[in-house]
């Protein structure tokens, strides 16, 4: 995915994650769009977790960030919603190749 992007306000709010989350890791939004353009990545559209079913869910690799990322973005205009280091299911899904 090319086009995820970000608003100040959201981008703001998963830069400070560990502020609402003790210990979690603050997210950068260019390891976001990293994520999303993983040729590996893993996408939910819709998210089965949205409750909306406006939003859609991406799990790939950031190399900057070193790790797997869930990001969250709308369906339409792909901007960002939230994001977090990945784990469970969502990252079992990404290790076996379920994206490919």
């Amino acid at each position: 995915m090319e086009d995820l992007w970000w608003s100040d306000e959201q981008a703001e709010y998963i830069r400070l994650r560990d502020q609402r989350y003790p210990g979690a890791q603050n997210i950068e939004p260019g390891w976001t769009v990293e994520a999303a353009q993983d040729p590996r990545r893993v996408v939910r559209d819709p998210d089965p977790k949205s409750r909306n079913r406006q939003a859609m869910r991406i799990i790939g690799y950031s190399h900057t960030a070193g790790c797997v990322l869930t990001v969250i973005c709308t369906r339409d205009e792909h901007a960002g919603v939230t994001a977090w280091r990945t784990s469970g299911a969502d990252l079992r899904a990404y290790l076996e190749g379920e994206g490919q």
